[in-house]
């Protein structure tokens, strides 16, 4: 089985295994802190991202644009919670459940913003978008009939490494610590309130795709994170929870790690350890609480894990 696709619709129904509690809240509006909100997508039923907004003085900044279906259903949920008018919306990074919903943002006013890791990923990913051949748009929009009806929408307004929106009531930092999920991870930080809007650089269950990013640097972009003293993690997929997600996130990606160390000392290939990512996935499970990450993506974990771990890169991979 090669790796699973991220981004088409039926390719997010992928998850399986226990979840921390909280899975009653999917679809409901949760307030974190006076003006700030969660929204957790319903990912089994239409691979929908979470979302966040945060209420400034005048206007609405919101976490996420998720798929054009996901902005959709949430528009009018940010509306019944403030009469401020919403005027950005943050890809935390390029995929399709976080970033093609951009067009409905776009109609509506918002303006799309990233870091500029997540328009060179785009670049090259969405090679229909810009010239070449189809890309991942088009394959996604097989199973999409939301992205049929819209067109992809790269973000407008590009940073570094920082960028800061301040009132004087509110301050929110759009930061980049690191490559993690992919190479342009945006986190987005309240230090007042101390709460952290992750993306897909920290999940609560079994959301973690390795295919655009590196889970050796994504410890140390979380290792990062974990510095700016987050008390209320608000994760790309899966229930918000304390700081301390965070710490399971990295644990995880630390023990995979581990496991597929002394695996290596017995298979010589990526293809070999992947058959034995079985294994793998029942000796992390009888660790909590990490064993709530895995998943239907332990093949593609393992097999990552290794080429990052040894160098040696699968055969369907190497001329590539």
């Amino acid at each position: 089985m090669k790796s699973i696709f991220p981004l088409a619709g039926a390719a997010l129904l992928f998850c399986a295994g226990p979840l921390q509690a909280a899975e009653g809240k999917v679809g409901q509006v949760q307030q974190v802190a006076p003006g700030v909100y969660f929204h957790e997508g319903d990912l089994k039923a239409s691979g929908h991202c979470n979302h966040g907004w945060i209420v400034f003085e005048d206007f609405v900044l919101v976490v996420d644009g998720n798929f054009p279906s996901g902005a959709l259903e949430v528009l009018p949920k940010i509306k019944a919670t403030t009469d401020k008018p919403i005027r950005f919306v943050v890809d935390t990074h390029h995929h399709g459940d976080h970033a093609y919903g951009n067009q409905v943002w776009l109609e509506n006013g918002v303006t799309p913003v990233a870091h500029q890791g997540a328009l060179d990923e785009m670049k090259k990913y969405e090679t229909g978008h810009f010239g070449g051949k189809p890309g991942r748009w088009e394959f996604a929009a097989k199973a999409r009939e939301d992205m049929r009806k819209s067109k992809l929408r790269p973000p407008i307004v590009l940073f570094e490494t920082k960028l800061v929106f301040d009132d004087g009531k509110r301050r929110v930092e759009l930061l980049h610590l690191g490559t993690a999920h992919t190479q342009g991870d945006t986190f987005v930080w309240l230090p007042r309130e101390k709460i952290l809007f992750t993306g897909d650089a920290c999940v609560n269950g079994p959301y973690n795709y390795v295919g655009d990013g590196n889970s050796l640097k994504w410890v140390q972009t979380l290792e990062a994170a974990k510095k700016l003293g987050a008390t209320r993690v608000c994760p790309g997929h899966g229930p918000h929870a304390s700081g301390a997600l965070l710490d399971d996130q990295m644990a995880y990606f630390r023990e995979l790690q581990a496991q597929v160390r002394e695996l290596a000392k017995t298979v010589k290939t990526p293809e070999a350890a992947r058959e034995r990512a079985k294994d793998v996935g029942m000796a992390i499970r009888k660790k909590e609480p990490i064993a709530r990450y895995v998943g239907d993506f332990i093949e593609a974990q393992v097999e990552k894990a290794f080429t990052e771990l040894t160098g040696v890169a699968p055969k369907d991979k190497e001329e590539k």
